[in-house]
């Protein structure tokens, strides 16, 4: 399957898990989603440092210098746990911060 269709199904499960009000499965998907354009946006650098689990992938999006701050904001935001982000004062929708990411890697093809 083409990685553009698992991020669309990624997100839509992520979807349905704010709809089903399981927001830990909805920042799972969304995680997952941008771990998928993130491998595919590594490979084509050729940025072997950027292999590993999901969350390793976000946080060299997080620390990346020449990512524009919304980024690397989205970034910092799906890094934060469920129960972390009930004691900061942030809202959060996983699937916006994933699009935030996804649309900028897509931007550098």
């Amino acid at each position: 399957m083409p990685w553009q269709e698992q991020i669309k199904q990624e997100l839509a499960k992520a979807a349905e898990g704010l709809q089903n009000g399981n927001e830990g499965l909805a920042r799972v998907c969304a995680r997952r989603a941008v771990s998928i354009g993130a491998q595919h946006w590594s490979a084509q650098r050729h940025k072997s440092a950027w292999q590993g689990d999901v969350m390793h992938q976000l946080r060299h999006i997080h620390n990346e210098p020449t990512f524009p701050l919304p980024v690397k904001n989205a970034a910092q935001r799906l890094l934060t746990t469920v129960t972390e982000q009930a004691h900061l004062p942030m809202t959060t929708d996983p699937i916006t911060d994933a699009r935030i990411i996804l649309d900028y890697l897509n931007s550098q093809f």
